[in-house]
């Protein structure tokens, strides 16, 4: 082979190499940072690219989807003195690969650092009892914090989520006796309040049986005073009747008498006492006619 065969030969494979080199293919979800001469140049999105060889290159690939950053185990104090441990973890998302690339040598690293001295500060400003109660809270604040940092890296804070809060074996079992006492507290303050429902409705119930027993009575006696006006208009009816009769014919009354008189000797007829006389109506009639001629001579005697 001559040596014009070689140097073509080697030209054919440069050129390959050049647009082998020059042709980019970028993932979905990711951005490359192309320099050219050193100086950022364009910011490659998901897909088919072309650069330049030698001219340009490729500094930094990086991924748009949400990564997680792990905070370290560390050691809080919080506003009343107790040391505690807390760890958690950040999720983020690159939105601006220039920034970055240019605005941060590592935004993981950074991020991390940055999500640890706000937990303490953030801790240090509550107490136990809120830091372990207001976790949602805490989040909140710290995503906040971080968030208006990392936007300068081109970096969103999606969520801040603590894994897990540990106190000292002594905290934890005066924490656990003091739950106790709070409940057995509650269950005291329950039953007092059940009991003072009870004789509340207790009380409430005997007011209300007497107040129907009253209304009952009322009722009775509105009902008895009905009757008892009913039957005297029925007997005031009656005796106007009866003074009409008398009235219209004089034989009413000696009716109404003989009626009497067979009712009571009725009714003695029917009373099995041995001690009784039965005397007859003509009888009584005499010895009342010889009773009224004795008062009669008896007063001309005098």
């Amino acid at each position: 082979m001559d040596a014009v065969s070689v140097i073509s030969l080697a030209i054919v494979v440069a050129v390959a190499i050049i647009i082998i080199k020059g042709i980019v293919i970028v993932p979905q979800s990711s951005a490359y940072v192309v320099e050219r001469l050193g100086k950022y140049n364009k910011t490659l999105e998901g897909g088919f690219h072309i650069i330049i060889p030698i001219l340009d290159s490729i500094r930094e690939r990086l991924t748009k989807q949400e990564q997680i950053i792990n905070i370290p185990q560390q050691n809080v104090i919080t506003r009343d003195n107790v040391n505690i441990s807390v760890d958690g973890i950040v999720f983020v998302q690159v939105e601006d690969a220039r920034k970055a690339t240019y605005g941060i040598v590592d935004f993981k690293n950074a991020l991390a650092n940055l999500s640890t001295t706000t937990l303490r500060a953030e801790i240090g400003q509550l107490a136990l009892d809120e830091t372990l109660s207001s976790r949602d809270t805490l989040n909140r604040k710290i995503l906040t914090a971080i968030d208006d940092a990392s936007v300068k890296w081109g970096v969103k804070t999606m969520r801040v989520e603590l894994r897990d809060i540990s106190v000292p074996l002594e905290i934890e079992e005066a924490m656990n006796m003091q739950m106790k006492a709070e409940r057995e507290k509650r269950a005291i303050e329950l039953k007092a309040m059940a009991d003072k429902e009870s004789v509340i409705r207790e009380a409430e119930g005997e007011k209300e049986k007497a107040y129907l027993q009253a209304e009952a009575i009322e009722r009775m006696a509105d009902a008895q005073k009905y009757e008892l006006e009913k039957v005297a208009e029925g007997q005031r009816k009656a005796m106007l009747m009866i003074n009409s009769a008398m009235a219209e014919n004089p034989q009413a009354a000696e009716f109404l008498l003989a009626k009497d008189r067979v009712a009571a000797f009725a009714e003695l007829a029917r009373n099995e006492s041995n001690d009784k006389v039965i005397v007859p109506y003509e009888t009584t009639e005499m010895i009342g006619s010889l009773s009224i001629l004795k008062d009669m001579f008896t007063g001309k005697g005098a």
